[in-house]
């Protein structure tokens, strides 16, 4: 799991599906999953398989602000283990070009860091 979204324990032993499902989901404005992106800053699975996604988006005015988090819900609802997905939309902190992951900045072309 990428070091700049908090985890919690429970949802660390499903991380390569969480991440696998994230992966499948694209901002389309940028052309770019939403791991990859940095979009995601939480993922809290509690003790009923309640999985809590805190996310944000490139800005406010994001086409994908509505598709996403239905992207994410139905596709972290297919692991074993997560009954229901919430998804939260924060804008703090905002997000940065700095969040984009290393594989992300190669995608775009942009130089890795």
């Amino acid at each position: 799991m990428r070091e700049d979204i908090k985890i919690n324990n429970r949802a660390l032993e499903l991380e390569d599906q969480i991440i696998e499902v994230l992966e499948k989901v694209y901002d389309t404005d940028v052309e770019l999953d939403v791991y990859n992106l940095g979009l995601i800053y939480e993922i809290h699975l509690d003790d009923t398989g309640l999985c809590t996604v805190v996310m944000t988006f490139t800005d406010t005015a994001c086409d994908c602000a509505e598709s996403l988090p239905i992207e994410i819900v139905a596709g972290l609802k297919q692991i074993d283990g997560i009954e229901d997905v919430k998804v939260e939309v924060t804008w703090s902190p905002a997000w940065k070009i700095t969040r984009i992951s290393r594989y992300g900045r190669i995608a775009l072309g942009l130089p890795p860091r």
